[in-house]
Order: structure tokens, then C-alpha cells, then sequence
């Protein structure tokens, strides 16, 4: 059997006396591909900020190379051998893939920095890889796949034992991620263990040595590659087999006006070929992965970005492209994904941000009625049953619940035809969250077509009438019929097929 390079002992992590770990072991050897898989909220996240020095443990032990170690920060981590890379990339873009590399370690002597040393070293690396990258290039000028390539040359630079990869696909394209698995069968091949962290299912399955299950912070399962069967990995990972109670509401398909079409819409390198409707009073969830194209759909038929080809038609009439204007002038309202960036300005008050998207009755030849602004913050602040009930708060200093309530009551005072809506419980607590499903309810009893994208099976399964779900820019399967369970969905975002056996009601 191969040599145990790090163990984990009985990890327990509290945040205000909730076991976020529970007597959590892990361990992976040397050479070895082990996947750390769980549903949001299961403990992954927690268990490699452990690992890497983010949070200190509350019990437990933590073993490397045979022998017991304190991990209590990253510089602990990295004298180890144990490196990270995010799926958000620490890069600088302006700088040469050397200069990246050698950040922080430079060759140098009296302050002078030795480039071409530098240089050789980092293509000796290069070629040992066998990566597709040269020394001087200029990490702007790279592809996404490429730029990743920097980060693990940085932690091989480093005598990296251990990569611990958070969601490394998940803004790649097949062909990108096709290299990548080849590099971590290179590395694995090398000796370098590799903590793999996914939710697309069938690259874990293809990939990983064995599968470490996390669930609600504690261990719940160990397969071997041979044993894997994908069915009885998205058991655990859930925790039970499903009933009624946590399988969706009966889905139906409308008979309804259809409010919005949508049209062999297509935006090269992010989706292609995307054709739904949405009826009124009705809401559809777009879901699938991260880099699906969910959003970018959204964005498109809003008018925030742009589309190459196809047709974005309400009631029968198709829409000018890229015209945000003349799309809210039809009746469309677009709650973003991040809300703190796009969907409010933090330092103006309620009454500012609902006024933002209403000047055009607020307003008349170029001069605001303060006195209207000012009753519609009042209204707004009414109608979502703001906490504290003030429209004169910045928004910046109100809960995640409350800034998005302000996001959806900005288009709640005008005459909404159809509202998309993208992930709109991320961040916020379980009272808001029942609320601002809710507010959906109501909109769909007005005739509102909604069209939502989540990835929160659980949210997706309780508000969603159809549900369609996209992977790598496509829609692969639409559910529109009966009732549909979590393991369904996760199967089919991961592109992979329910057995005979799992059609079975459960139990």
C-alpha cells in the first residue's frame, strides 16, 4: 500500500455551537487523487481551512509525512508542502508567468533581481511538466486554462507535496479541462497528492483515487474508484433516500399565455442554441453548474450582454439586442446574482436605490420630484416589510436579507411583466429566504413571469414549476412533469443518467 502523507485525526471545528466538523478523519497518500464531496454547507470548505492554516482547529490531529504538526497559519501549510489553488486565481496579469512564479521569492543580490536566472529556472519547470506555456509570456494574454497552469507551477516551484484544487473546472471549457485532467495524472504520476474539490460529478468519477463524503460536518462515506456507483455516491452525499416531503411540488406545464421566448439564442463561448418559453404566472429555474451558462443567459435576455445570434421575443414581439432600456420598458426586471456590486449602491439610501430604476416617472425634464422619491421609499419599505423600517439607511448597513429585499422592491413598484431573478437567497438567512420566496408566490398569483436561476436544489425543487438544466452552454434536459427529486437534478447537472433502480419512488 502506498505511504499515508497527511492524516487527519478527529477534526472538530465549533462556530457558535454548531459542529461545523464533527469528528472529522481524512487522510490521502502519496501519489493519490482523493475528492472531498458534500452538498453546500457539508464541511469541505471548513476542513481545508483547517488544513491550511485560515481557521485554527478545536480538536483533533493533524498528521504529515508521519509526523503530528500544528497548522496555525498559511506559512505553516506552505513549509509543509501544501498548496492551494482557488478557483478565483491569484494572479497578476500585467506581470510575465515568471515574475508570477517567482513573487515573493525572487533571485536577487544587493536588490538587483537576476530575471534571466529566474527565467531558465521557471522553463526548467516548464519542461519537466511538459505545460504549454512559455516563461515570458504575460499572464493577461493567457486563457483561463493556461493562467491555472501558473498557479500549479507556483506550488510545484514551491516543493509543493500536497495541491489541494477547489473547483478548478469550473470556468473552463472541455478542451481546457481535458488538459488539466491530463496534468493532474502528470503530477499524480510525479508523486504530488492531489485534494480534488468538485461538484461536477462525472470529472470526480473519472478522476479520483477514492471519494472522501462529507455531510451536515461529519464523515459519511469513503469509496474506492472500482466501487463507485453514481447513485449511491449522491445518496450520501444527501443523506437519505428522498420522500415526498423533500421531493418538488408537482411540475406542470402551463397553458397559459406565453409572456417570454426564447430562441436558438446563442453567445459563443459561453452558451449556444438556447430555446425555452416562460408562460405567466409560471416560474422556470434555470440550474446547472457553475460556468453552465445560467447567467449569462439571464444577463443576455435583459440586455446586459450581448448574444451572436438568436431571438428574445415578448408576446410576439422581438426584442431590440443590448437595449436595457427598451427591455424594462416592456415590463422586465433583473435581480443580479451579486447583489452588492449590481443590484445596489451601499453608501445611498432605500429610498435612492428604489428611486434609481424609477426616474423616468420620478423625473420630468431633467428635475426629480423629492417629494414622489421620497413616498416611494416609503411604499417600498412597507411593501417587503423592511427591518428597520427607515427608507433613509444606507443599504450597505442593512442584513443580506434586507439588501435584497430593497433589490426586489425597486422593481415591485412598477408594472412588471416578467422579473429574472439569479440565485436570490445566496448569503441570507432561513427567515428571509421564506420570504423572498414568498414575493415570488405573489408575483406568480399577479401573472408575472418568472424566470430564476439557482443553484440551491433544495430552493430550485420548492419554488420552481418547470426546471431546466444546462451544461457547457446547453439546456440537456428539461423536467416539466410529476415530481422531481435532488438526486434527479445532481444527476443531470453532472450529465450523468439515473439508473432503472433510482426511478423507484423512494422511501
Amino acid at each position: 500500500m502506498a505511504e499515508t502523507l497527511l492524516e487527519m485525526k478527529n477534526i472538530e471545528k465549533i462556530f457558535a455551537h454548531v459542529h461545523a466538523l464533527d469528528h472529522v478523519n481524512f487522510e490521502i497518500c502519496k501519489g493519490e487523487v482523493v475528492s472531498l464531496l458534500g452538498e453546500n454547507g457539508a464541511g469541505k470548505s471548513t476542513l481545508i481551512k483547517i488544513l491550511t492554516g485560515v481557521y485554527p482547529k478545536d480538536g483533533g490531529e493533524i498528521f504529515f509525512e508521519g509526523k503530528q504538526v500544528e497548522i496555525d497559519n498559511k506559512h505553516d501549510a506552505e513549509k509543509l508542502g501544501i498548496a492551494v489553488i482557488f478557483q478565483e486565481l491569484s494572479l497578476i496579469p500585467t506581470l510575465s508567468v515568471t515574475q508570477n512564479i517567482m513573487l515573493g521569492k525572487e533571485m536577487s543580490t544587493l536588490g538587483m533581481i537576476h530575471y534571466s536566472a529566474e527565467k531558465k529556472k521557471i522553463a526548467e519547470l516548464i519542461q519537466r511538466y511538459d505545460f504549454p506555456l512559455e516563461a515570458d509570456a504575460i499572464v493577461e494574454t493567457l486563457s483561463v486554462a493556461q493562467r491555472q497552469m501558473v498557479e500549479i507551477l507556483k506550488a510545484l516551484s514551491a516543493d509543493a507535496k500536497l495541491i489541494i484544487m477547489d473547483e478548478p473546472t469550473a470556468s473552463l471549457s472541455r478542451k481546457e479541462s481535458e488538459v488539466l485532467y491530463k496534468i493532474i495524472n502528470q503530477l499524480r504520476d510525479q508523486g504530488v497528492s492531489i485534494i480534488y474539490i468538485s461538484h461536477r460529478l462525472e470529472e470526480v468519477f473519472n478522476l479520483a483515487d477514492r471519494i472522501a463524503i462529507l455531510r451536515d460536518g461529519k464523515n459519511v462515506g469513503l469509496v474506492d474508484r472500482e466501487e463507485i456507483v453514481p447513485g449511491d455516491v449522491v445518496k450520501m452525499m444527501i443523506g437519505k433516500r428522498l420522500s415526498e416531503a423533500t421531493a418538488s411540488r408537482n411540475l406542470t406545464l402551463s397553458d397559459k399565455e406565453v409572456v417570454l421566448e426564447v430562441k436558438n439564442l446563442t453567445h459563443l463561448g459561453y452558451y449556444e442554441n438556447v430555446s425555452f418559453q416562460v408562460h405567466a404566472g409560471e416560474v422556470l429555474v434555470l440550474t446547472g453548474l457553475v460556468g453552465s451558462g445560467r447567467t449569462e443567459v439571464l444577463r443576455s435576455i435583459f440586455g446586459a450582454d450581448p448574444y451572436d445570434s438568436g431571438q428574445v421575443i415578448y408576446r410576439g414581439e422581438v426584442l431590440k439586442k443590448n437595449r436595457i432600456k427598451h427591455t424594462v420598458s416592456k415590463g422586465f426586471g433583473l435581480i443580479p446574482e451579486d447583489r452588492r456590486t449590481q443590484g445596489f449602491a451601499p453608501l445611498l439610501s432605500v429610498t435612492r436605490n428604489v428611486a434609481v430604476t424609477n426616474y423616468d416617472a420620478l423625473a420630468h425634464m431633467g428635475f426629480v420630484n423629492r417629494a414622489k422619491e421620497d413616498e416611494l421609499g416609503e411604499a417600498v419599505v412597507g411593501m417587503v416589510d423592511l427591518r428597520p423600517a427607515n427608507p433613509n439607511v444606507a443599504v450597505g448597513n442593512l442584513s443580506g436579507g434586507n439588501q435584497q429585499k430593497v433589490v426586489l422592491g425597486k422593481w415591485l413598484t412598477r408594472d412588471l411583466n416578467v422579473i429574472l431573478i439569479d440565485e436570490p437567497t445566496v448569503g441570507i438567512d432561513i427567515g428571509a429566504k421564506d420570504e423572498i420566496y414568498d414575493f415570488i408566490e405573489k408575483m406568480t398569483m399577479q401573472g408575472i413571469a418568472v424566470l430564476m436561476v439557482s443553484s440551491d436544489i433544495a430552493e430550485v425543487l420548492r419554488v420552481a414549476h418547470r426546471i431546466i438544466v444546462m451544461k457547457e452552454g446547453r439546456v440537456i434536459r428539461e423536467f416539466h412533469d410529476g415530481a422531481v427529486t435532488q438526486e434527479q437534478i445532481l444527476l443531470a447537472q453532472s450529465g450523468l443518467k439515473e439508473q432503472a433502480k433510482e426511478e423507484a419512488q423512494y422511501e
